[in-house]
Order: structure tokens, then C-alpha cells, then sequence
């Protein structure tokens, strides 16, 4: 069939973990379109054009794989139909995490170096976020919406000299959104900050005033996972949305490194197996709990995302049946 990209041959082991994790869990990869996963998740050796194109049904295939971060849409709103055409490509029970469009969630306007050229006068409008990213993504993605992120990208000194005027709009823009939950059961709308100083009470207080999640975003910019539990605690009981990003290692401007060092991505070779164990104690706590769990991991967080998610689900199946106890918070991750 024109288009079609074959899918890897299930592994026995795989297909197993995925019938013992829970079933509130998903977890992904930051986009799909990786020729390195030849073998991994595709059967045959494809380009990235192809595989962008004609890879995410092969994608959606791999037991494992029941989510996947949209990243595209951040550098350009996406239309009604380029979610529809998403939609039609997976299985009804699979869901997407999409990030924002820059043009809502980046403080400044940059150019094609990332360096900021003048500041974003429709940063966090409400407005825009609705009509250029939330509508277009829930009439597209309908029931397989799971979490869209408001990704807010490292603040000039400008805002973060003002956090107070910096929470009143993120608060003002929040108020806005629609309560996803009640039109699509499961689905979410989370904020995911990049500097370490928003990761605060008032950052806890303007999402529970609007009913919002917040975005676990492991990256080099931020603290490592152990000191972002108390942001989570603060929010508990509630789903979890995580991005884990970039392995600590490569600090806090490390994404090119860490993309030269691992490209083609196709064996993992910084392992972070800490990471890895908290990450799945806080998946077990929310998924006893009976809530929601998205979970996306790049290729730069231990050089290859697909087998990042495998070690992640055995983890979390190891302790999910090891003891099969009462909701927990996240604080049993400490």
C-alpha cells in the first residue's frame, strides 16, 4: 500500500508490559520521525520525509507507544485538519500531548537562531491561545486530545523581574480555557515552565484557581525531578503530565550537544535509571489514585527515546504490582 511504513515486529516482552501497565498510562515520545529507530519501532530502514509523512500509524502500533508530544505545533499553529489527519492514524484509545504555538507562549519573537529579536506583544492572549490552539486541537483530536502545554520558553529579565504581573496574565489567559475535562474525559490543559523560579507557590496557586494542570518538564534548565515533587504535592490530588526532555548532564543550553551526541538515536547511552525510578513512582501514585498519566520522553533525555519508554514501563510495572497498596501523593516518590 502507497504510504504505508511497516511497523517492527511486536517483541513478546513488549506486548506483556503493556498488558500489566495500568491502563490510565501513557506513555510516548517526543515526535516520531527518527530513521535511527529502524528495527525499534520501524521494520524498515526510511527517511526522515517518510517517516514524518507515513510513520505515526506504524508508531501507534507498538504496544508501548499510546501517546506522542506534537512539536510541530509550537513553530506553527496547526489547522482543524492537520489534527483531524492525526486523529485517523491512531487507535481509538491512543492520545496526543500537543505543545502551544510559540506566537501564545513565547515572551519574545525570535529568529531562526532562537535569539530573541523583539518582545511578543501577544504573549499568553487568550484569545490567540483559543483560536490558533485549543479549538483547532479539540475539534481535530476530538476523544484523542490528552494533554495540550502551554510550554512557557525562558523569560527575558523583563518578566521575571515582574513575577507578580507574570502570574495575574498566565492567570487572566488560564481563565479563559475551557474546563477540557468535561468535553473530553481524561484530557488536560497544562502549563510547563523552563525557569527555575517559576516552579513557586504562586505558579501552584494560579493553576488550582483555574482548574489547570501543571507539566512535569525534565530539562537541564530545570531542578531535577526530586525538587520538583513539591510542586506536584501542592497540586495533589491531580493527573500527571510530564515531558522529559534532556538529560541533566548536558546543562542548562545543552539540546544541540545532546542531539549531536546521540543522533541516530538508536541505543540509549546516558542512562539515568534515577530519573527513571522517581518518574515511575509518581506515574504509580496518580495511577492508584485513578487519574490521568502522560508521559513523553525525547531522544535527548538517554539517546533513544523508544527504549527510554520500555525501561520507564518496566519500572512502572515493577512497582505497580510489588505493592498493590492505596493511593498514595507524590511524596511517596521522595
Amino acid at each position: 500500500m502507497a504510504g504505508q511504513v511497516t511497523p517492527a515486529p511486536t517483541l513478546p516482552e513488549h506486548a506483556d508490559l503493556a498488558r500489566r501497565l495500568p491502563e490510565q498510562v501513557r506513555l510516548g515520545t517526543s515526535s516520531w520521525s527518527y530513521p535511527g529507530w529502524h528495527g525499534l519501532v520501524w521494520a524498515d530502514e526510511l527517511n526522515e520525509r517518510r517517516l514524518a509523512k507515513d510513520g505515526l500509524t506504524a508508531y501507534s502500533q507498538h504496544p508501548l507507544l499510546r501517546t506522542v508530544s506534537i512539536d510541530r505545533s509550537f513553530y506553527q499553529p496547526l489547522s482543524v485538519g492537520q489534527y483531524t489527519a492525526y486523529a485517523s492514524q491512531v487507535p481509538d484509545g491512543f492520545r496526543f500531548i500537543v505543545k502551544a504555538p510559540a506566537s501564545v507562549s513565547d515572551a519574545l519573537i525570535r529568529d531562526e537562531s532562537g535569539r530573541g529579536k523583539a518582545h511578543n506583544p501577544l504573549f499568553l492572549d487568550p484569545d490567540l491561545a483559543l483560536r490558533e490552539f485549543i479549538e483547532p486541537a479539540m475539534q481535530g483530536l476530538g476523544h484523542k486530545v490528552g494533554a495540550l502545554v502551554f510550554q512557557i520558553s525562558p523569560l527575558p529579565h523583563l518578566w521575571l523581574r515582574q513575577p507578580n504581573r507574570l502570574m495575574d496574565q498566565l492567570e487572566h489567559m488560564l481563565g479563559k480555557m475551557p474546563a477540557l475535562q468535561a468535553a473530553i474525559p481524561g484530557a488536560v490543559i497544562a502549563v510547563e515552565v523552563r525557569d527555575h523560579a517559576l516552579v513557586s507557590p504562586a505558579l501552584a496557586q494560579v493553576l488550582k484557581r483555574t482548574g489547570h494542570s501543571h507539566c512535569l518538564g525534565l530539562h537541564a534548565r530545570m531542578p531535577p525531578i526530586e525538587d520538583q515533587l513539591p510542586m506536584l504535592r501542592s497540586l495533589w490530588p491531580g493527573p500527571l503530565v510530564c515531558r522529559w526532555n534532556l538529560h541533566r548532564r548536558h546543562g542548562a543550553f545543552g539540546y544541540e550537544d545532546a542531539r549531536a551526541m546521540y543522533a541516530p538515536f538508536d541505543h540509549i547511552q546516558d542512562a539515568d535509571p534515577q530519573t527513571r525510578e522517581t518518574l515511575a513512582r509518581v506515574i504509580v501514585a496518580t495511577a492508584r489514585a485513578g487519574l490521568p498519566v502522560h508521559v513523553s520522553i525525547s531522544n535527548k533525555a538517554e539517546g533513544c527515546a523508544p527504549l527510554s519508554v520500555g525501561l520507564l514501563a518496566q519500572e512502572v510495572v515493577a512497582q505497580w504490582e510489588a505493592a498493590p497498596a492505596a493511593p498514595q501523593t507524590p511524596q511517596a516518590s521522595r
